[in-house]
């Protein structure tokens, strides 16, 4: 999906690259040996995230993470976490294919977000997460600076969720 990016002065919205993608299940009492597998420390508050070069984890439930890396890394992780699997239960799901992920940049990146996101987006740190809808579609949300997000769409989602961002960017432009 490499569709132009969508812009005007105060805000672009881009298709990012892919990336690999996993969702883990562990209990919170079993984080050393995850962290260790994924090279990351993973955060241990729901909402809070953790970003290391390539790789990025984000906590969006009480036993439940968001990780992300290099798509070459993809089988590498694999392998890291199937090595614990012995000692640590845990469930670790290979989501790469199934999201698409769409930047969102600029002095009016919240402004857009909150076309269609319920949060109060001023309440997300820089480096955190939060699982909520845009529109009717799940998403989730990552913060990477103050006018910088990435919201993670289903493909399933994505034509819709991406059309309400080019018809709001659109009207922003235009004083609406």
């Amino acid at each position: 999906m490499n569709a132009p990016a969508t812009s005007f002065d105060a805000v672009t919205v881009t298709i990012l690259p892919p990336v690999a993608r996993f969702n883990l299940r562990i209990a919170p009492s079993d984080l050393a040996a995850a962290s260790q597998a994924f090279g990351l420390s993973l955060p241990t508050k729901i909402g809070q995230g953790e970003q290391n070069a390539d790789r990025g984890a984000y906590c969006i439930g009480p036993d439940e993470w968001l990780l992300h890396a290099a798509e070459a890394d993809q089988q590498a992780i694999v392998a890291a976490f199937d090595e614990v699997r012995a000692n640590t239960p845990h469930s670790l799901v290979v989501i790469s294919d199934r999201e698409l992920t769409i930047g969102i940049t600029g002095p009016a990146a919240a402004e857009l977000l909150s076309v269609a996101c319920p949060l109060d987006l001023s309440r997300i740190p820089v480096g955190g997460a939060k699982r909520t809808v845009f529109d009717y579609a799940q998403v989730t949300l990552i913060r990477d600076g103050e006018d910088a997000f990435r919201l993670e769409v289903w493909r399933s989602y994505f034509p819709h969720v991406h059309g309400l961002l080019e018809v709001a960017t659109r009207e922003l432009a235009l004083g609406l």
